[in-house]
């Protein structure tokens, strides 16, 4: 029932957050928000006081190479909006999720080959995202409804998805608690109101998000079982943060689109 609410509440909040705060400083800041783990942090939090830590950390490293499967979504979203809509672009992703997720659940690495397999996922992604451009000006083409639209489409797929997700096993739905609902959302909006531009920019912050996301979760996976849900994550919300930190200042000095 916790999990629900949060799910209830964070969803819409975060969405609602990282659209906002897209429309005050840019595409890519809403994509770097949407890669911090507001909703897999809490499944993996309530798992570990519910099923218990050895399904929280396995469950943990399921999500950390759910990181390897975000990039090749955003990968693939952005390479096809050169050339089709956002069906098609959306169609692609997910398609290339599915197939990461399909691999990633047969190989099955240690915590820290997969957090490697993680970080080398993300840097492939950002270098070989399409090249920035310019976004188109939206503010007068936005409908009243558009915020409260994102945010009503986020909280479904975050609560359909979720509540079926603990049936899979750990694995799995370590695998499938990160499917990126939120940028889905949030690339589709800016795709049909910006365009492509709008799309890559918030994808690459997406991916700079991820280095966090990534962090968050191997750390969760490394300490849970060995020293408890307090100090696992405590330390994981540290590393996060710092790595949160340092993504935004790199990505504000070393541009990293090709």
């Amino acid at each position: 029932m916790e999990a629900l609410f949060l799910k209830i509440v964070l969803t819409p909040a975060l969405v609602g957050l990282a659209s906002l705060t897209g429309r005050k400083w840019g595409a890519e800041v809403s994509g770097w928000i949407v890669g911090i783990p507001f909703t897999s942090g809490p499944i993996a939090f309530f798992l570990a006081i519910g099923p218990g830590p050895r399904f929280a950390a396995d469950a943990s490293l399921g999500i950390l190479a759910g990181t390897v499967s975000q990039a090749a979504f955003a990968l693939a979203y952005a390479r096809m909006t050169t050339g089709f809509g956002w069906p098609m672009s959306l169609a692609a992703g997910t398609l290339a999720f599915a197939i990461a997720t399909l691999v990633l659940n047969v190989v099955r690495l240690g915590p820290a080959p997969t957090f490697a397999a993680a970080v080398a996922a993300l840097l492939i992604a950002l270098a070989y995202m399409p090249r920035p451009g310019r976004a188109r000006a939206s503010e007068e083409a936005l409908p009243w409804w558009d915020i409260p639209m994102r945010m009503v489409v986020a909280t479904v797929f975050v609560v359909g998805l979720t509540e079926a997700a603990p049936a899979l096993g750990s694995r799995l739905a370590g695998l499938l608690a990160p499917f990126p609902l939120y940028a889905s959302v949030l690339a589709v909006f800016a795709h049909r109101l910006q365009g492509a531009a709008a799309v890559a920019a918030m994808l690459r912050g997406l991916l700079l998000g991820l280095f966090a996301f990534a962090g968050f979760f191997v750390t969760v996976a490394v300490l849970v079982v060995p020293h408890g849900i307090a100090i696992a994550f405590g330390v994981a919300i540290a590393v996060g943060l710092t790595l949160q930190a340092l993504s935004l200042a790199a990505s504000r000095h070393y541009p990293l689109a090709a």
